[in-house]
């Protein structure tokens, strides 16, 4: 038969045990309430019988976000900087060269395909695209290299001088100014304002270069004696230098 005393002892015993179950499962119910996510907007109070509450956060502080890195993911390797580009711009197309060699630093070019007549001054062009017309199909200026020979202000040009009477159907004498004669047998550059309508499109005279007045003026005062001038392009055949 047990005493009293001992019965006391059994009950102590197990109120302690039962104590420490208490605070075992108080202590289990915080850390689950810390390991889920809060799902309420307020602190959760814990209330176990014969312990002091315990208050939840109602949030859990969320883990950094760590980036995923694969096992077979290769590293990048950075590239050099690129060089800015650097475009240049577009140059513009070389000036024709003079055709022939000059003595005077002056030489011209007149062309039947163009109709135009292009100068140039030590290697370089001073003027170009100037209206001309020359010989039709019936009295065509003769393909080659001319060198100026004389200068006249103003003269009568006489078809007699190469055995047209003037006369006749195809005869003539005409007054004209900033006469440059380019062959003996009488092929000119000259002024012709009667033509300008026709220079720069079509070949009208009698062999001769036609050009308005002011550009027969500019070429009289600027083409020294032996100048060439390079005639190119028309039906005429080939010029004979010296006639």
């Amino acid at each position: 038969m047990f005493s009293r005393k001992s019965d006391r002892g059994r009950r102590s015993n197990r109120s302690h045990a039962l104590g420490k179950r208490l605070a075992a499962v108080t202590t289990g119910s915080v850390v689950v309430a810390l390991a889920l996510p809060a799902v309420a907007s307020a602190d959760q109070v814990v209330t176990v019988p014969g312990l002091p509450p315990v208050t939840l956060p109602s949030q859990v502080p969320a883990l950094p976000h760590l980036p995923y890195v694969s096992a077979t993911t290769t590293p990048s390797t950075p590239t050099a900087p690129q060089a800015p580009s650097t475009t240049e711009a577009p140059k513009p197309p070389a000036e024709p060269a003079p055709p022939v060699p000059t003595k005077t630093g002056w030489e011209a070019l007149a062309d039947d395909a163009t109709h135009t007549m292009t100068v140039w001054h030590n290697g370089k062009i001073v003027r170009k695209d100037i209206p001309i017309s020359m010989g039709s199909n019936e009295h065509p200026t003769p393909n080659g290299v001319y060198y100026t020979k004389e200068k006249y202000r103003d003269m009568y040009m006489d078809s007699s001088t190469y055995g047209v009477p003037v006369d006749s159907p195809e005869g003539y004498r005409t007054y004209v100014e900033y006469a440059i004669r380019m062959s003996w047998d009488g092929i000119f550059l000259h002024a012709a304002p009667w033509s300008v309508a026709q220079q720069g499109h079509t070949d009208v005279s009698h062999g001769c270069i036609n050009v308005s007045t002011e550009n027969g003026k500019w070429a009289y005062e600027n083409f020294p004696e032996g100048t060439p001038i390079v005639v190119r392009g028309t039906v005429g055949g080939q010029y004979v230098q010296g006639s």
